[in-house]
């Protein structure tokens, strides 16, 4: 056991009423920790299950003294269920994993050992060979992850896999909200801590019950990644994006209005034929770029006076001190 951390290992579970997986996957976590020896703790976060999922949670800590519980009073979405467990998490490193036991704890050691023994600041598991469906689940999840590469320049090819393991200084760096449990790995990149890899991983089929999400969380996870993309672009510096966009158009649409006046005066001058500039729909189409520009600009200098305003402005991730 490190001396900074109480415990070895951190195993944070995420759980909305998956009641009957509770028992054996608790009993497979113990059977692999016990094998290898880790002075570890359980945190099971209920996300405010309605099946008895937590008074099953209550009877297994009754029985064994590494888990520990938190219960949500209604469902607020895994972001604020593992934002809670990293808060609690003690262990040197922190392993988070599904409990529907589609996630194996047998891999748990070699991910623990490649961020302990190997320096890496996060192991994400890659489910080479998934076991759902693949017309609702495989392909879009292909495409998804395709996406995540491309925008995060991260080149992990399982992006959403729960099944990842942290060094405790990444999860008490960053703050997990909203639906951004997704990109946890991005938030990570983004404060610094870039030494990140993946791991392929055993993927089971679900024992128990039913999915809980649905193809729509692909469509909601690339606009949460748009969102994530933005705010760490340009969340400090929104005058860089609004101002230049707002310049921009501001300039092309008086470029068009000024080029329509002086087509007309030479038209004029020279005895041509000519169209007024006010019956011309593109003078309009100008009008409205100026408009708009005026109002991104505008946009972009409020956003800076917020930005240059905010409690959090000068908030830095430190390494070390000396």
């Amino acid at each position: 056991m490190n001396r900074k951390y109480p415990k070895d290992l951190s195993i944070v579970v995420s759980l909305y009423n998956e009641a009957e997986s509770l028992p054996e996957l608790v009993s497979w976590i113990e059977k692999v920790m016990s094998r290898e020896g880790y002075d570890y703790e359980l945190i099971m976060v209920d996300d405010g299950s309605r099946d008895g999922s937590w008074d099953i949670i209550r009877e297994l800590a009754a029985a064994n003294g590494n888990i520990r519980g938190i219960s949500f009073r209604r469902n607020y979405g895994k972001s604020a269920a593992l934002y809670m467990g990293f808060e609690a998490a003690e262990g040197r490193v922190v392993v988070t994993m599904d409990a529907d036991l589609q996630d194996s704890p047998e891999e748990i050691p070699e991910m623990y050992r490649m961020i302990a023994d190997g320096g890496y600041d996060i192991v994400s598991g890659w489910k080479q060979h998934r076991q759902d469906n693949k017309l609702t689940k495989n392909l879009p999840s292909k495409l998804y992850n395709a996406t995540a590469r491309l925008i995060t320049g991260l080149k992990l090819h399982d992006m959403n896999c729960g099944l990842k393991a942290y060094r405790n200084e990444v999860v008490k760096s960053i703050e997990v909200y909203g639906e951004m449990h997704r990109y946890i790995p991005y938030l990570a990149k983004n404060a610094g801590f870039g030494n990140i890899t993946e791991k392929p991983v055993h993927h089971q089929k679900r024992k128990y019950g039913k999915s809980k999400f649905g193809v729509s969380r692909f469509i909601n996870g690339f606009l949460d990644l748009l969102s994530l993309w933005f705010l760490s672009t340009f969340g400090k510096k929104p005058m860089h994006f609004f101002g230049l966009a707002g310049t921009v158009t501001f300039l092309a649409g008086g470029v068009i209005a000024v080029w329509l006046i002086i087509d007309k005066v030479i038209a004029q001058t020279h005895g041509l034929r000519f169209r007024p500039v006010t019956d011309q729909p593109l003078f309009y189409l100008a009008l409205v770029a100026l408009l708009i520009g005026v109002q991104l600009f505008l946009s972009g200098f409020i956003g800076e006076m917020i930005s240059r305003n905010s409690s959090e402005r000068n908030n830095y991730n430190i390494r070390e001190k000396i």
